[in-house]
């Protein structure tokens, strides 16, 4: 019996699908034909692989013949099955060329005789491009410091594809607008690297994504992402949202007023962004500008710490630091001008005519004075600045309002008509200058006008003008107060006489009644008592003493050649003053003086 090609059955039982050709060939060992075929994986069920056909050259019975595939490979019976009569072997199960790349079916023809031939198929699977790549991390980092440099590796990553040839090729890529890229380190083997340095302040956080694809037709690929944050360090100093600031203050303020507020910002993050503000130190007209304003660290707030006047300070400028608190801090400064404005708080002064106590100052207007004649002109200035210090000049009262007029605006005095001889010489203006503030302030000035021709016509009748009521109230006041400091100044020394003299006379009366004993004294003028002296005459007394200083006697002596001081031995009271023509006693703190008469 022998086995067969039958070339009209291979197209049988296919619908739509691939054709295989089986091709019969011949063991040169055995003799025994082997068959091959082709298949591509993952072909359908149902798919015919090959007829295979015997002969056998018996009649009848003898000659009919079935087809089995061998118990010895009972297990390609799950995934070929041939037709016991046609010998049609068709595909009933799934292969992968990715678990066998070939198969080897050994198959029997046996006829009713009992007698039986063998032979083999061998298929060939044909790969397909049926496998994705297949992306392994083998390791990765979630965080990344954005200073990192080019190259710093994030994640490894192994890729395979389980295809053969082309199929099996694999790419990886990522795309171009992330600051990363994908670099090939061995076969199967990649690495995930910075590309560019990093900026967290351009992006915090990626989404790293990785595609590996086959060459396969068509090409299959696979996608991994790997997230990834962005570490802060502090790169970034604080900006200030405006280049310079400017605020208007008006003056007179409240200390502790809020004037303005800065703002910086800084792009890093957490402390690193993290703004203080701070005062610049410098000096304001050789004073600190701390003593003029402040700033809150946190919030940015300028207050004033003084109140401003703008007549003695118009603007100032200083600078603020924002700080972020980074280690090491960066920092950025910016100017501040503070603008002062004025506010109506100063008077308007006149400057002329000079206003004086107590001399009389007058313009003088002859009597041929036309209509229009300059009289004089009201000078004054306002220290305020703008419509603060416009002035206008008024005429409030005049002694005749008929004949003078005042420039509203230059206050220039002028006449309003001819000026007659019925016109008095003494003529008082009282002018008010006032600003244009809101509230108006002002000043009024006293002008007087002498309408005369001569200096003496005005002399003799300004003489009773030259002091006016003011001047001789303060003239009165000053002489009552000269009077009253002459008149304490004579009584104070009128009590201090009286008060030495009667001093003296109690000193004199407490020795009289003294109680003491009786020392003998001898004053200097009284050198020689025995008579050798220069001390020519001398008289002798004696001097009686008892208890009681009225009856003490006292005994005046002739002249002598001797000064004698006699003192009754029995006595021992004291010694009571000694009175003659004449008192003898002018020093108080001496016991007792004797003089010569």
């Amino acid at each position: 019996m022998d086995l067969k090609e039958q070339p009209d059955k291979t197209m049988r039982g296919q619908v739509g699908l691939l054709c295989f050709i089986a091709v019969l060939s011949f063991a040169t060992a055995s003799g025994q034909p082997v068959y091959k075929a082709t298949l591509t994986e993952n072909s359908p069920k149902g798919t015919s692989v090959m007829t295979v056909s015997a002969s056998d050259k018996d009649k009848g019975s003898n000659g009919e013949m079935s087809y089995s595939i061998s118990n010895s490979k009972h297990r390609f019976s799950e995934i070929f099955l041939i037709d016991k009569t046609s010998g049609e072997v068709t595909l009933v199960g799934n292969i992968d060329y990715e678990k066998n790349k070939h198969y080897q079916v050994d198959i029997e023809a046996i006829d009713k005789g009992g007698l039986s031939d063998s032979s083999k198929i061998i298929v060939d699977v044909i790969d397909v491009n049926d496998n994705r790549p297949l992306i392994n991390v083998l390791s990765k980092s979630d965080n990344i410091i954005e200073d990192s440099p080019p190259d710093t590796v994030i994640a490894m990553l192994s890729v395979s594809d389980p295809d053969s040839a082309e199929n099996g090729e694999v790419e990886c890529s990522m795309i171009s607008s992330i600051p990363f890229k994908i670099q090939s380190t061995l076969n199967g083997f990649y690495s995930l690297v910075t590309d560019v340095a990093l900026d967290r302040e351009v992006a915090s956080r990626y989404n790293v994504s990785v595609t590996c694809y086959d060459k396969g037709v068509p090409s299959l690929s696979s996608s991994i992402t790997l997230p990834l944050q962005i570490t802060d360090v502090n790169d970034n100093q604080p900006l200030f949202e405006n280049t310079s600031y400017e605020a208007n203050v008006v003056e007179n303020n409240q200390p502790g007023t809020s004037v303005l507020m800065i703002k910086a910002i800084d792009a890093d993050w957490n402390q690193n962004a993290r703004v203080s503000y701070i005062l610049e130190d410098s000096s304001i007209n050789g004073v600190p500008v701390s003593s003029y304003v402040s700033v809150s660290a946190d919030s940015g707030v300028i207050h004033a710490v003084r109140s401003f006047d703008y007549e003695q300070i118009k603007d100032f400028q200083f600078r603020v630091k924002a700080q972020d608190g980074g280690s090491p801090p960066l920092s950025s400064n910016v100017s501040v001008k503070i603008l002062i404005q004025d506010q109506n708080d100063n008077a308007p002064q006149v400057l002329y005519p000079v206003q004086t106590g107590g001399s009389l100052v007058a313009e003088m207007v002859p009597r041929s004075a036309d209509v229009g004649y300059l009289v004089t002109k009201v000078v004054a200035v306002d220290v305020d600045s703008g419509q603060n210090a416009w002035l206008s000049y008024k005429l409030q009262k005049a002694t005749d309002r008929a004949l003078f007029e005042v420039g509203l605006q230059n206050g220039e005095i002028r006449t309003i008509r001819q000026v007659t001889d019925k016109d008095a010489v003494k003529q008082r203006l009282t002018v008010i200058v006032e600003d244009n503030g809101q509230p108006s302030r002002s000043a009024t000035v006293i002008v007087n006008v002498a309408v005369a021709d001569s200096f003496p016509e005005v002399l003799s009748e300004f003489t009773d003008f030259t002091h006016d009521k003011e001047y001789n109230d303060n003239l009165t006041f000053y002489l009552v107060l000269a009077l009253a400091v002459v008149s304490f100044l004579f009584i104070t020394c009128l009590v201090v006489i009286i008060s030495v003299k009667i001093y003296r006379w109690r000193q004199s009366r407490i020795l009289y009644h003294s109680s003491l004993p009786v020392i003998p004294y001898y004053p200097p003028r009284y050198s020689d008592t025995l008579g050798t002296g220069t001390l020519q005459p001398v008289y002798n007394y004696e001097v009686c003493r008892t208890t009681d200083s009225r009856k003490s006697d006292c005994k005046f002596g002739n002249a002598g050649s001797q000064n004698i001081l006699i003192m009754d031995p029995s006595s021992t009271g004291t010694m009571q003053r000694i009175q003659s023509e004449k008192s003898i006693l002018d020093e108080p703190d001496s016991p007792l003086e004797v003089r010569n008469h």
